[in-house]
């Protein structure tokens, strides 16, 4: 994956811009877990774009993105489009990892887990 012709475009700078400074109560907390490299080292970024899409956290290091779904996602459209999506980011390299908003308050230990088994399965 060619890091600058995929990553963070220009055009794109005011949407993710406005994402981080509106983002949802999950999205926040969870961004309290992985900022500042507290999950072994993991340098993740909020609102962060690959190709045409925006995703929720990435980190570069794991090539990986996590999805917070809330209720807009439970849709047959919506989940048809996170489909493909998640398609096309994988076809770019990108592993996405998806979790409902409540599992940052309910189960928040899984999700550090899973990506702490993701990162020991890529070394």
């Amino acid at each position: 994956m060619k890091k600058m012709e995929l990553h963070n475009r220009k055009f794109y700078k005011p949407i993710p811009k406005h994402l981080r400074n509106n983002s949802t109560a999950a999205e926040a907390t969870l961004w309290q877990m992985l900022k500042k490299r507290q999950l072994n080292g993991y340098k993740f970024r909020r609102q962060h774009s690959i190709g045409n899409y925006i995703v929720d956290f990435f980190c570069y290091e794991l090539i990986l993105a996590i999805e917070l779904d809330g209720e807009v996602h439970a849709d047959l459209n919506s989940i048809a489009r996170d489909s493909e999506r998640d398609e096309q980011l994988n076809n770019l390299g990108v592993t996405v990892l998806h979790y409902e908003n409540r599992w940052v308050y309910e189960y928040p230990e899984i999700i550090k887990q899973d990506i702490i088994d993701f990162g020991e399965k890529k070394s």
